[in-house]
């Protein structure tokens, strides 16, 4: 079984200027000459995992790592109501990176990461495709609103209990209309003047997270609900921004686009029981994108198994 590496601390950090009274915050680690890449999370809103970097030889990568805006130690933080959101967008999320890019003088990077950060991949690559050398994600997602109805109602076949919770929390909400809706719902909850309601509505929206994963009998319980309350109440409230928005993105732009990676070399590595994020998705993006591998993983779900790490190992390992 391959090892996951072992990294120093960061051999620099920083948090930078990108307009709009946001300021991100950004790390590097591994070889200041290497290959360079750079790691995007998910959520939106769950902020950087040192381990992430874990991936990556620190002898051939330099390896940069960065917190979203409003989540991680990027300032201003969303846990708080005070912080707007009108200035986070996938737009705004795609310059920033492209802003990181021209501040630690990379002239192309390899972009990796899973989930939400797929989506944010994709968006950037598409819209600077001279920038990427290689691509690696491992959860493959567009954040569709096809996507984004099976995650917050359709996947509540299977979980009819968690998701009656989950749809009767906001008061009010139709239970046959659209997700949408219920996403505003909680969307507003979430930045309700009274902090008990919105920490409420944060809970309520991660027990539903918890409960998708559930099944997976290789993931963490709790994942979502176990978080420190900024850090929850963060995630929650960008989530559901950016999902009552169907992620600002138009309907199948990215997979409409996909032939704008043509010549970027890419691995996707999707785990055949991910019930949130079905393997369709990356399928299809996989058709549409003849210089992309698809490595399917077939006891993995959207937490995840060692074979999947030992795929994503090999895959980063193609790059080096």
């Amino acid at each position: 079984m391959l090892e996951l590496y072992t990294h120093d601390s960061p051999y620099e950090d920083g948090l930078l200027d990108v307009g709009d009274g946001q300021r991100i915050h950004w790390n590097s680690s591994g070889n200041p000459a290497g290959t360079p890449a750079v790691v995007v999370h998910g959520g939106p809103g769950s902020g950087h995992h040192p381990g992430s970097r874990r991936y990556f030889d620190p002898e051939r990568f330099r390896v940069v790592q960065y917190d979203q805006r409003g989540c991680g130690r990027s300032l201003p933080h969303a846990a708080y109501p005070s912080t707007g959101l009108e200035h986070n967008t996938t737009a705004h999320l795609v310059a920033d990176l492209e802003r990181l890019r021209e501040h630690l003088g990379i002239d192309k990077w390899m972009l990796y990461g899973g989930s939400w950060g797929s989506t944010l991949i994709l968006a950037y690559a598409q819209a600077h495709p001279e920038r990427v050398s290689a691509i690696v994600i491992c959860g493959v997602t567009m954040t569709s609103p096809e996507e984004i109805d099976w995650l917050y109602r359709g996947v509540g076949r299977f979980l009819p209990g968690p998701w009656e919770a989950f749809r009767t929390f906001p008061p009010g909400t139709d239970p046959d209309g659209d997700v949408f809706d219920l996403l505003a719902a909680y969307n507003r909850l979430l930045n309700d003047p009274e902090e008990t309601v919105r920490r409420a509505a944060a809970r309520a929206w991660a027990t539903w997270e918890d409960a998708v994963i559930s099944h997976e009998v290789l993931g963490k319980p709790n994942a979502y609900t176990d978080r420190p309350s900024d850090a929850l109440m963060a995630f929650t409230r960008i989530t559901a921004h950016y999902f009552s928005h169907q992620a600002f993105l138009q309907d199948g732009q990215l997979l409409r686009d996909a032939d704008r990676l043509a010549g970027i070399p890419g691995e996707l590595i999707h785990g055949r029981l991910d019930l949130g994020s079905p393997l369709r998705t990356a399928w299809r993006l996989a058709q549409a994108w003849p210089d992309a591998n698809l490595t399917v993983v077939d006891e993995a779900g959207h937490t995840g198994s060692p074979r999947m790490t030992e795929a994503v190992l090999a895959a980063v390992e193609r790059f080096a």
